[in-house]
């Protein structure tokens, strides 16, 4: 039996990533982790304190709880990055260092790392940006991803280090708060409309970016973890892909069940960072190693986040 330790749990993926490896494995054998205090669902299950930043803790945790799989979510994001650019560097690159070098010294079976489309940059390819090509990240966000994906692959092939990693799209989710990133307004968006309010985006109308509804990543995620090692031909970062919208698109798509919902567009540094990334994303090396495919189309998302977030906020969620 595995046991698991998720660093950054308390996040937008971290908390529903924690909850599926609860189900996958059982509560009793995995340890969420964060920075923060535990959100009120977490706080009955086995939770710690922990900065990812601080190595001889990660080691101490590790082998207390006998941790076999480390999920390192920790990060700060492009959006918050620009903004604190030399500590975004410090805490995604040496954050990911403590985690690979005890995943060598303690000999753990498997590490999980995200990246992110963010790797890609102004000369990438802009549709269907394929697994191998050009990557000239413009944020600070980007550039520890692309770092990091090389280190992930430095691990593996000088010291057997399982280190497995997707390159995630904008990620939407219901059931936590927007985080810091450029793809939040797809986020945010559904709360405003639910309250019946005007939204006001930071990026223009017509801004493409490849996005995914959360269940779909969630269970990319742990595909490409049970994935058999033999299998996996990508060693820094795996391409993934679900949807490409613009925020007009989503607006409209919202509309189908909130027809006077209202968007205005206020662009702002974000669109820039908007602007560097690709449309859409090739995603064919996943498929054909772990039989990746998304289950969501644009409205299939929209109604599900609907409902359900009608729901929580009803309950008293995000008062």
């Amino acid at each position: 039996m595995e046991r698991i330790l998720v660093i950054g749990s308390g996040g937008q993926l971290g908390s529903e990533l924690t909850e599926a490896l609860k189900e996958k494995w059982g509560t009793e054998n995995v340890v969420a982790s964060d920075i923060n205090d535990p959100r009120p669902e977490q706080a009955k299950d086995t939770f710690i304190k922990l900065d990812v930043l601080d190595k001889e803790e990660i080691y101490a945790v590790i082998q207390e709880y006998k941790i076999t799989q480390v999920y390192n979510l920790a990060a700060v994001l492009s959006a918050v990055g620009e903004k604190k650019p030399h500590f975004a560097w410090k805490l995604n690159m040496e954050g990911l260092f403590n985690v690979l070098e005890a995943a060598k010294d303690l000999k753990l079976n498997k590490v999980y790392w995200p990246s992110s489309i963010a790797v890609f940059g102004p000369t990438t390819p802009k549709k269907d940006v394929p697994q191998y090509t050009i990557c000239n990240p413009t944020t600070v966000y980007g550039i520890s991803k692309l770092a990091g994906e090389q280190w992930c692959d430095y691990y593996r092939s000088k010291w057997g280090v399982d280190v497995r990693s997707l390159r995630y799209p904008g990620l939407i989710g219901y059931k936590a708060l927007p985080g810091g990133g450029t793809t939040d307004y797809a986020v945010d968006i559904y709360h405003k409309a639910l309250e019946g309010q005007t939204y006001e985006c930071f990026l223009s109308e017509n801004t493409y970016l490849p996005m995914m509804y959360m269940p779909d990543a969630i269970r990319a995620t742990l595909q490409l973890m049970d994935a058999p090692e033999e299998q996996l031909s990508v060693h820094t970062s795996y391409n993934l892909g679900a949807l490409s919208f613009t925020p007009e698109e989503i607006a409209a798509s919202i509309r189908k069940s909130i027809p006077d919902f209202k968007i205005s567009y206020a662009p702002d540094f974000r669109q820039q960072i908007a602007d560097s990334w690709p449309d859409s994303i090739d995603d064919s090396q996943a498929q054909q190693d772990w039989g990746w495919k998304p289950a969501y189309d644009l409205d299939g998302m929209t109604g599900d986040i609907l409902k359900n977030l009608k729901a929580l906020k009803e309950e008293g969620h995000f008062a």
